[in-house]
């Protein structure tokens, strides 16, 4: 049964941030003694760097514009023109976010002695890297990195806009002259393959699971824990609602990314501090 972790003082609008005591014994025991610890990140982990989450009925990102429109294999074949400024202008926004206190808490975690820190994120933006993660896939793939829409051979990445364009002209492929095209998952393509097996691994090998801000609604990657958890794997859940995920977690920390992560990284570090 998964042991809910939530400030007294939190309420159904708001919730409050956790302090380091209120992580129970058992958890802190976990995170100290971890040697491999696997990250599961979803848009939530972005939530406080200002960057809008996939699903929040105000904010999310599909709330603003039809998925399939900007998306969709289809619509790129139509009209690129649209979604290649759409993801251009998302870059934009990607650039003046900073890497909260989730993300560099996790990077800062990885640079512990004796230990492995491997991140898997449904995120398209790059704040794990500049947050100092080193060892991270992309499931979904990257507003950075660019590739032929046909043969598929890697793309510099076109000039980012000064301010919001409704169109831009796809560069051509320096190979076979066709579009190229931001290198992200759209709906119905397959996830890539060699981050999949990368999070498969980390979930296999891991000691610690910390999943963080996912809703665990998207498939295939919301499937990637149970392989931890059908090994015993502890889980612990960083939230500030309840997710599809939660069953099968150890606990569930009801808080965000930059309150929740860093108190499992500074557990980590007094570990350290004291010897262990």
């Amino acid at each position: 049964m998964v042991t809910v972790i939530t400030s007294s003082e939190s309420t159904a609008e708001r919730v409050h941030p956790l302090q380091k005591e209120d992580l129970p014994e058992d958890l802190v025991a976990v995170v100290r003694a971890a040697k491999y610890v696997e990250v599961f990140t979803g848009a939530g982990m972005s939530a406080d760097s200002g960057l809008d989450t996939f699903r929040d009925a105000q904010t999310g990102i599909w709330s603003h514009v039809d998925p399939q429109a900007m998306a969709s294999l289809d619509a790129w074949a139509k009209d690129p023109g649209p979604m290649l400024a759409w993801y251009l202008w998302r870059a934009v926004l990607c650039r003046r976010a900073d890497a909260n206190a989730g993300h560099r808490a996790i990077g800062q975690w990885a640079e512990r002695g004796g230990i492995t820190v491997h991140v898997t994120t449904q995120n398209i933006d790059d704040l794990h890297e500049r947050g100092g993660s080193k060892n991270v896939a992309h499931l979904h793939g990257s507003l950075f990195r660019y590739r032929c829409s046909i043969c598929s051979k890697p793309a510099r990445m076109p000039e980012l806009p000064t301010e919001q364009i409704e169109r831009a002209t796809p560069p051509t492929c320096t190979l076979c002259g066709n579009p190229v095209r931001p290198g992200v998952v759209w709906f119905g393509e397959p996830l890539p393959h060699r981050e999949w097996e990368a999070a498969e691994e980390a979930m296999r090998m891991a000691d610690l699971v910390v999943i963080i801000g996912t809703s665990g609604v998207v498939w295939p990657a919301a499937g990637l824990p149970s392989i931890a958890a059908q090994r015993g794997t502890p889980i612990v859940e960083i939230s500030p609602a309840r997710t599809d995920l939660t069953d099968m977690c150890t606990w569930s920390v009801r808080t965000t990314a930059a309150n929740g992560a860093p108190l499992l990284a500074q557990a980590a570090e007094e570990a350290r501090g004291s010897g262990d």
